[in-house]
């Protein structure tokens, strides 16, 4: 049975995690979002609360 036979899976799991590892994390660290978050202000907005008439 082949599927036993550890040698040509076992490189094919070295190589992929190899690369997993090494070629694809600096492209997922290199790409820049189109909006970068802006820092809030600490101070909040004053709000008016709503004088409403109730019937």
């Amino acid at each position: 049975m082949p599927q036993l036979n550890p040698a040509p899976w076992l490189m094919i799991l070295v190589f992929s995690w190899l690369i997993f590892i090494t070629i694809i994390p600096p492209k997922v660290i290199a790409h820049h979002f189109p909006n970068e978050p802006t820092s809030r202000t600490a101070q909040m907005p004053k709000t008016n609360p709503w004088n409403w008439p109730w019937h």
